[in-house]
């Protein structure tokens, strides 16, 4: 692995204008390249963030921000130009972090991304993309999210490690995803993905309606949790099945408080839109 370190976060509109041009698989084969950067949190930023997602005030970073921190990075590596895969028209499939150590009192982090574990899918192809945040003692936040391209050709059978159906949880909660949800999320996130922001610009990519933003759905779910779960030495995996479309109401099932357990977003008519678990980091 290459590694290559930016003096300062990428500048998003060019990134967007690369990945508005680039619709075509232009390859087979990840490029085995990183990029890294030092980064500072801005308070002001974190506070935004945490109203757009329903976060409660505190000391400790939510559990997903660091994926802000990282989408400048991450939007400058899937939009390079060896890059195969155009970056509108990728589906998130999954996504899993792990939070090493509270995330308390943090300011200068160094985030680092890359793509790895290219596989043939039923519809396609996957890859990850993994981020990771370390600080002066070390690694302090991981994640990876798993990204399916459809129409890539490889060799293989492809393999299906879903997460089982949760069984033991109860309704724990609800919220209404607005209209404007995707819209207030990209303007704290950076990630002005059309599907996101209203009908129009989603019907141009197949969709009836803009949807919510996974990690959007994901972050709600982990500020209603809330102490639910604990705030280090653990893994939460989510994957995001039916699309939340925007309006609607969804409900959280959890099971209960503890160092491990499982979640369930539903929509109306008994939808799946999110399963997940949390337990220690192996």
């Amino acid at each position: 692995m290459e590694w290559q370190t930016l003096g300062t976060t990428p500048f998003l509109p060019p990134l967007y204008w690369h990945a508005a041009l680039k619709r075509k698989i232009t390859g087979s084969t990840l490029p085995e390249r990183g990029l890294r950067c030092r980064v500072s949190v801005n308070a002001k930023a974190v506070a935004a963030y945490r109203n757009v997602c329903g976060f409660a005030d505190s000391p400790i970073l939510p559990a997903t921000y660091p994926h802000i921190l990282a989408f400048g990075l991450q939007m400058q590596l899937l939009t390079a130009k060896d890059f195969p895969f155009p970056l509108l028209g990728l589906i998130h499939l999954s996504n899993r972090i792990r939070i090493h150590r509270p995330l308390g009192a943090v300011n200068e982090l160094t985030v680092a991304v890359h793509a790895q574990n290219l596989k043939p899918h039923a519809k396609g192809a996957t890859f990850e993309v993994i981020t990771t945040v370390e600080d002066s003692l070390g690694m302090l936040w991981e994640a990876e999210s798993q990204m399916l391209c459809r129409g890539v050709k490889l060799e293989g059978e492809p393999t299906d490690n879903a997460l089982p159906s949760p069984t033991q949880v109860t309704e724990l909660t609800r919220w209404k995803a607005p209209a404007d949800i995707g819209r207030r999320y990209a303007r704290v996130s950076g990630d002005y993905n059309p599907i996101h922001l209203s009908a129009l610009t989603a019907k141009l990519f197949g969709f009836p309606q803009a949807i919510a933003h996974g990690l959007w759905n994901k972050a709600h779910t982990l500020a209603a949790l809330g102490e639910h779960l604990p705030a280090a030495n653990i893994e939460i995996v989510v994957e995001f099945k039916k699309p939340v479309r925007l309006p609607s109401e969804v409900i959280l099932l959890a099971s209960a408080p503890g160092s491990s357990g499982e979640l369930l977003l539903k929509g109306a008519g008994d939808i799946e839109h999110m399963r997940g678990k949390w337990q220690p980091i192996a």
